[in-house]
């Protein structure tokens, strides 16, 4: 195998992080912060830890077993953190860790963003169903 050079190197390394390449693992990450209970839970967090049951009231619409799935993953990959204090009953707690509150600067402008804009999108989606009905 010939030896590469350090500006191979990086190319090389460069492309192992192309999201746009199948097999890159950085998919798994678009995967993950792409789901809308992703993106409440990280906003709801913003302001501050939350047990399980604020989270679940200021998140409308959330399973139980949703909400759990969502923050196990999130404290699974680091995004969070659960701490629990041994009280009765005892008490979970759940924090945004620092690469957590990077990740929500950028999840938080999207919520923003889809908030702003969703009578725009309602507005379209009617023109073209309309417009397609006329076609059909």
């Amino acid at each position: 195998m010939p030896t590469m050079t350090a500006a191979q190197q990086r190319q090389e390394a460069k492309l192992a992080y192309d999201a746009y390449l199948a097999l890159c693992p950085s998919r798994r990450v678009l995967e993950r912060i792409s789901d809308k209970w992703v993106t409440l839970v990280m906003c709801a967090l913003a302001d501050g830890p939350q047990r399980y049951s604020e989270l679940s009231r200021t998140i409308a619409g959330v399973s139980p077993k949703m909400l759990t799935q969502t923050l196990r993953n999130l404290d699974r990959d680091g995004l969070l953190t659960r701490a629990v204090t041994p009280t009765v009953p005892v008490t979970v707690e759940y924090a945004m860790t620092d690469l957590g509150r990077s990740l929500h600067a950028q999840i938080q402008g999207i919520k923003i963003w889809s908030e702003q804009h969703i009578d725009e999108i309602d507005s379209a989606r009617e023109r073209y169903d309309a417009a397609a009905s006329v076609t059909d």
